[in-house]
């Protein structure tokens, strides 16, 4: 404990806000591993040099990991979404075509407007 006061209501907040950052610095340790592993554009030596960074300066290193590296993590997230989206559309037989007819039956029986059905489509389109 913090204080040596005993059990107080003062040392369980502390406590409680220590465990708390603790959980977060872990999810950011496992988001920054995720993203430095699942790169395909630095060589294994600079992930190495990155690894060895986030071991020997935790927090340091994940700053400064995120802050050189945040708009390139949100690019290779948004691709690997993607790529699970288009692969589960592929698995599951979904197709865009059979989307877009089931949608111009409910813009003809009046279900969806047109600005949701303009709205749904262009979702399906992209």
């Amino acid at each position: 404990m913090l204080f040596d006061e005993g059990f107080t209501f003062r040392n369980f907040l502390v406590d409680v806000f220590t465990i708390f950052i603790f959980f977060v610095w872990i999810w950011l340790l496992i988001t920054v591993f995720f993203d430095l592993f699942g790169r395909r554009d630095i060589s294994g030596f600079a992930k190495v040099i990155w690894t060895v960074v986030l071991i020997l300066l935790p927090y340091i290193g994940i700053f400064a990991y995120i802050i050189t590296q945040s708009a390139g993590m949100a690019d290779r997230r948004e691709e690997q979404d993607r790529q699970a989206r288009d692969k589960l559309r592929q698995v599951v037989g979904f197709s865009v075509s059979d989307e877009i007819e089931k949608l111009n039956r409910l813009k003809a029986s009046g279900t969806i407007s047109d600005l949701e059905y303009g709205r749904l489509r262009a979702r399906l389109v992209e």
